[in-house]
């Protein structure tokens, strides 16, 4: 059911898109469009004639940010990678993970204790409206916070981000009923939108070179947030019953046991906020007005400075600029699955053997994945970049993407080992299929902020957060459901137990390879703003 809506979905929005671009360019002068085009010539070189540019000395405003960051990047030519930079990213993205994946761990008991659920079996139901508030709150905002980062900047939106984070992780901490949970949960994601931002960010902040490590940094810093957020959820809540000669009973503690987790997040997340204070503006602000002006007066005087600037920024309809919402609706492929497997793994983790699973503890489960993060963080900031320079995201995309089929339909197989085996080939497993996923989806972040405007990323990230937001929130409650189904059918005749949750996962994964080849993917190597900035 999963594939075919999403094959539908993403048919009609092809067909939509074909119908056109609706471009409205903006000339303050009439005359600008034959300045512009006797701007370029022709220049013999010895027997080719090749056409190039007159103009070529970049122009920067004197009070605009984003000038200053790309003089700053200009200037830094042939000095390596910022760190500086990518600590900056690292911890944004860091601290927004933190409190989507710290709540798993103890999320079951803090729901029992609200004693809302009639039955023990209810508490499951009622934990996945706690679960999906957030997402549900980013779905609905999204788009809007795309907005506010493209009208007043990114850094505004950044600092609102980290200050919701420092607000209402802690009073979800200190809920005392399941309504409130839900309230601030829902809050934390609606009122904290900048990820997407931060993805934009990641790319401007950066010279074009650097762009594949900022966005490796991303993706590993959210990889990161996800292993030490439900640690520090497991290791820290309820630590009255955990550590009883640390937090003695009948304490602040013992009324409320799983603030703690949420009041760390939120200690660290309060440092954040004051670092945020010396990031840089990456949003141009010079008017247009302005640019004009400077432009047909620097044409009219023969300065080359005016070639920077003789792209108008066009106000394009978003939802038809194909190349973005192409890579957005193979995000939201890939996004359902990740999130899909990610529950079917624990899940499956877990099990008994005679349903197929592994028999693993909690602390197996853990551990593997602790060891799946540092391999993650390693091939991300160390191997990703060179493989994308190489090949190319969508090259790199495909590739990654049929290699997790065979992978992933071998997971079944896994139970039949036994002893220290299983756990050495579940770790190595378990490696490269996060490999294989996260190398897709940071080569589609680099694809949508390529296919936009800078003047408009924040918005195009808006809605891809909002579609994957609402593909993430169907993706767990449909991974749970169909590894139950199969394991209800261990003596099946075609794809027995497990055999069949897992290929009902290689199917979405088909899915989205698929849309990765023309007609129905397209891709847009630079915007103008790219390669004049």
């Amino acid at each position: 059911m999963m594939p075919l809506v999403l094959v539908v979905f993403s048919c009609l929005l092809f067909a939509l898109s074909k119908q056109g671009y609706v471009l409205e360019i903006l000339l303050e002068r009439e005359t600008w469009v034959k300045q512009v085009a006797g701007s370029y010539s022709i220049i013999n070189m010895g027997e080719e004639n090749v056409k190039q540019p007159l103009l070529e000395r970049k122009k920067y405003y004197e009070n605009c940010p984003g000038c200053k960051v790309d003089q700053a990047k200009e200037l830094s030519e042939g000095q390596g990678v910022p760190f500086r930079n990518l600590f900056i990213i690292w911890m944004l993205v860091l601290y927004t993970a933190l409190p989507i994946a710290s709540l798993f761990p103890f999320l079951y008991f803090m729901v029992r204790d609200f004693n809302i659920a009639e039955t023990e079996a209810d508490i499951s139901y009622y934990a996945g409206y706690v679960g999906s508030a957030f997402m549900l709150g980013r779905c609905l905002t999204s788009v809007l916070w795309g907005m506010v980062a493209d009208r007043y900047g990114r850094k505004p939106v950044i600092v609102i981000g980290v200050v919701v984070i420092v607000i209402f992780n802690t009073l979800f901490g200190f809920s005392t009923s399941f309504w409130m949970a839900v309230i601030t949960r829902f809050c934390l994601g609606s009122l904290n939108g900048m990820l997407g931002p931060v993805k934009a960010y990641a790319t401007e902040i950066f010279r074009e070179e650097h762009h594949a490590i900022g966005l490796s940094t991303v993706s590993a810093a959210w990889g990161t947030g996800l292993i030490i957020g439900p640690a520090l959820g497991g290791y820290l809540a309820q630590p009255v019953e955990k550590y009883p000669n640390v937090f003695p009973k009948d304490s602040f503690w013992d009324k409320f046991p799983y603030c703690l987790p949420n009041l760390i997040i939120s200690a660290l997340a309060f440092i954040v906020i004051i670092c945020c204070f010396w990031i840089p503006e990456t949003l141009h602000n010079h008017s247009s007005s302005s640019e004009s002006i400077d432009d047909v007066e620097a044409i009219e005087n023969g300065n080359s400075g005016a070639d920077k600037e003789m792209i108008i920024q066009k106000k394009e309809n978003l939802l038809l600029n194909w190349p973005l919402m192409s890579s957005i609706i193979i995000y939201c492929a890939f996004s359902l699955h990740d999130i899909a497997y990610q529950e079917v793994f624990s899940l499956w983790a877990v099990s008994p053997r005679k349903l197929g699973g592994l028999s693993f503890s909690t602390n197996d489960v853990g551990n593997v994945l602790s060891i799946t993060g540092v391999a993650l963080i390693i091939y991300q900031l160390l191997v990703y970049p060179s493989v994308e320079r190489a090949c190319g995201p969508v090259g790199i995309g495909r590739i990654t993407g049929m290699l997790s089929i065979p992978l992933l339909q071998s997971y079944p197989f896994i139970a039949l080992l036994s002893g220290v085996a299983v756990y050495v080939v579940v770790v190595i497993a378990s490696i490269l299929k996060n490999i294989l996923s996260t190398t897709i989806i940071t080569g589609l972040f680099l694809l949508q902020n390529r296919a936009v405007e800078q003047h408009q990323r924040g918005a195009a990230n808006g809605i891809a957060m909002t579609a994957m937001s609402l593909f993430k929130a169907i993706g767990p409650a449909a991974g749970g459901a169909v590894l139950t189904w199969s394991q209800k059918r261990m003596d099946a005749s075609f794809l027995p137990g497990t055999h069949m949750v897992f290929f009902v996962l290689n199917i979405v994964e088909v899915v989205g390879i698929l849309m990765m080849f023309k007609p129905f993917f397209a891709e847009k190597k630079k915007t103008p703003s790219d390669q004049l900035h």
